[in-house]
């Protein structure tokens, strides 16, 4: 069964097994003890310190370990801005980041300080200058990840580093999706790290301080890692993580190609294959493993469904696969369709041609199957030669959709069609939009009314698609009115 979600935890490398098993047996004993066996649980940590810094490009005494990536951003965030907290209350963050960061970003705003959130272009991008612009001299910390972990797109990591150093600001990069691949480059101040997203174990993450930036360690104090992360050391786990750090980094260069080129295949193939497709992320500056793409008409967690029965295993940032109906945060800070999101992330070395071959076979009748139990428009449930799927989880959303458009016949005073999709989840509205438009003349709107969050993303980005012009949103008594007007 292919497994297509790398982003978010990678298969454990051989390397990192083997060298896990063998420091069982060596590994166990207390690193900080003079003793036979505590001297030869600290050669080990020591030698693992050193491999994990040469990889990041830092010393073995400014990096630490700590028992997860989410574990690092905590510590590294808190620490960098208690260290300068005579220079200011401020924090400045990409809209993109991942939730450790944004986390990190609600618990400090709650403690008084404020955020600074910088927007980003539809392809995820932050713009240096836009970032350089928000650096205002009470700036305590920045943060910006080397990499998306959503759609893959990487960050100006060196332009921003160089406009933090020149005003005095730390800059803290999440590198957790992008360390495998290399170091990052620029002049940073913090950096974190995740084990398990290199094929390392899991509850293994990096932080590197450089010397000379100010930290102040939180919570209460440790002898261990330099008392940046308390509590005793998982030394197998750790050994294995830099192991597998190291071997990954050895074969980089030749795997990136391979899977860049796999990963142009899908990014190709995929709207040749499925019409209303919106392939994400930037198609240059990005990881060599990461597609994401959205698929119009299609609830995202009836399609990882399918998938999953046809042996793909995908993730989504779609809001359909989450109970609060929110679409993903990087999804709306791109300002794109989130409707039926797909990300595939292929794994180093477990991925062949053959696999990404049969995901794209079987991909269209599998889109095609969901939009026509959804009751899409029937120009877009159509695939050559691909047969519907089984019956799906989302069938019980699309019996009910046709109920959607009862109050379509509605009109407001300014002569507007008035679809009521009040207590419907996308895609639901935004099949109904498409239904309802060719009702009204060209020039007229439809209002649709909607009460899913989703919604401020799909319906603007329908329209996009469409060639139909996206009005605006106003207030409604129930949901927001999201007004659409026809252009054909």
């Amino acid at each position: 069964m292919p497994y297509f979600d790398a982003a978010s935890a990678a298969p454990l490398h051989p390397v990192a097994r083997r060298a896990l098993q063998a420091s069982l047996d060596e590994g166990w004993a207390d690193p900080a003890r003079l003793y036979r066996e505590g001297r030869r649980a600290r050669l080990l940590l020591d030698a693992a310190r050193e491999a994990a810094a040469d990889a990041v490009g830092c010393r073995p005494d400014e990096l630490v370990f700590t028992p997860s990536g989410t574990h690092a951003v905590h510590a590294g965030v808190s620490g960098a801005l208690a260290g300068r907290r005579r220079v200011g209350r401020r924090l400045v963050v990409s809209a993109v980041e991942h939730s450790a960061v944004l986390h990190a970003a609600e618990a400090w705003e709650a403690a008084g300080g404020s955020v600074t959130e910088v927007g980003v272009d539809r392809h995820g991008a932050v713009a240096p200058e836009a970032y350089t612009a928000e650096l205002g001299g009470t700036t305590a910390l920045a943060c910006l990840q080397s990499a998306n972990h959503e759609v893959g797109t990487e960050q100006p990591v060196r332009e921003v580093a160089e406009a933090c150093r020149s005003l005095g600001v730390p800059l803290l990069v999440d590198a957790a999706q992008s360390l495998a691949w290399g170091p990052v480059e620029g002049d940073w101040s913090l950096l974190t790290a995740s084990a398990h997203k290199w094929g390392g174990p899991s509850g293994v993450g990096l932080l590197a301080v450089r010397k000379g930036v100010r930290f102040a360690r939180q919570g209460p104090a440790d002898e261990r890692e330099s008392g940046r992360s308390a509590g005793f050391q998982n030394i197998p786990a750790i050994v294995a993580a830099a192991a597998s750090l190291r071997a990954v980094r050895a074969e980089a260069a030749t795997e990136a190609a391979r899977l860049r080129a796999l990963v142009d295949r899908i990014r190709a193939r995929v709207p040749e294959l499925v019409p209303d497709v919106e392939v994400v992320g930037d198609p240059v500056r990005r990881l060599p493993h990461v597609v994401t793409f959205s698929c119009l008409y299609v609830d995202g967690e009836t399609l990882l469904h399918e998938l999953d029965r046809a042996g793909f295993s995908v993730s989504s940032g779609s809001s359909c696969t989450s109970s609060t109906l929110i679409p993903s945060h990087v999804l709306k800070a791109m300002g794109v369709l989130s409707e039926g999101n797909v990300r595939v992330s292929l794994p180093p070395f477990d991925t062949s041609e053959e696999d990404v071959d049969r995901f794209l076979a079987v991909l269209p009748g599998l889109v095609a199957g969901v939009r026509e139990r959804f009751g899409a428009p029937a120009s877009a449930t159509g695939a050559a030669g691909a047969a519907a799927p089984a019956e799906a989880s989302g069938a019980s959303e699309a019996s009910g959709a046709s109920e959607a458009s009862a109050s379509s016949d509605a009109s407001d005073a300014a002569g507007s069609l008035v679809l009521d999709t009040l207590g419907r989840r996308c895609p639901i509205p935004v099949i109904e939009l498409a239904k309802v438009i060719g009702e009204v003349p060209v020039g007229n709107t439809v209002t649709v009314l909607s009460d899913d969050e989703a919604a401020r993303l799909d319906i603007p980005a329908w329209c996009g698609m469409r060639g139909q012009e996206y009005v605006g949103e106003r207030g409604a008594e129930a949901g927001v009115a999201y007004v659409v007007r026809r252009l054909r």
